[in-house]
């Protein structure tokens, strides 16, 4: 019962929001998630890749600053996607993870396409 009462507080947020990706990126903003502790959950959505050979690798930064300098979360990168869909989560103890986050992915191929987004799921402080 417990649990249900923690997972009806969960929070969900867009790391990067959905969308086609067709070359190595960042995301834009890092998403604020300080408020956030316990184990939070990363979940990366992927179609199955386009193109020849796709191949795509993510994983998750972070930085105590907006505009900083974002560095690798110990941990946090899912396993590569390639030509068949995925869905793979990985929990973050967040006392470890700097205030903001954003994704990172690396593309390769012949005309590479990744239909994916990252989303986080997590208890705000207190809840």
């Amino acid at each position: 019962m417990q649990f249900m009462r923690a997972l009806l507080k969960a929070v969900l947020a867009a790391i990067q929001p959905v969308g086609a990706l067709t070359a190595t990126g960042l995301t834009t903003t890092g998403v604020n998630l300080s408020a956030y502790d316990g184990s939070g959950v990363f979940t990366l959505h992927s179609a199955a890749g386009g193109g020849t050979d796709p191949t795509m690798d993510v994983k998750l930064q972070h930085c105590d600053t907006t505009d900083g300098s974002y560095v690798d979360i110990t941990g946090a990168t899912f396993a590569q996607v390639v030509d068949a869909a995925v869905a793979e989560s990985i929990a973050v103890d967040m006392s470890q993870v700097k205030a903001f986050v954003k994704a990172a992915w690396t593309i390769a191929g012949t005309s590479p396409t990744f239909t994916c987004g990252v989303t986080f799921h997590g208890i705000a402080k207190g809840s």
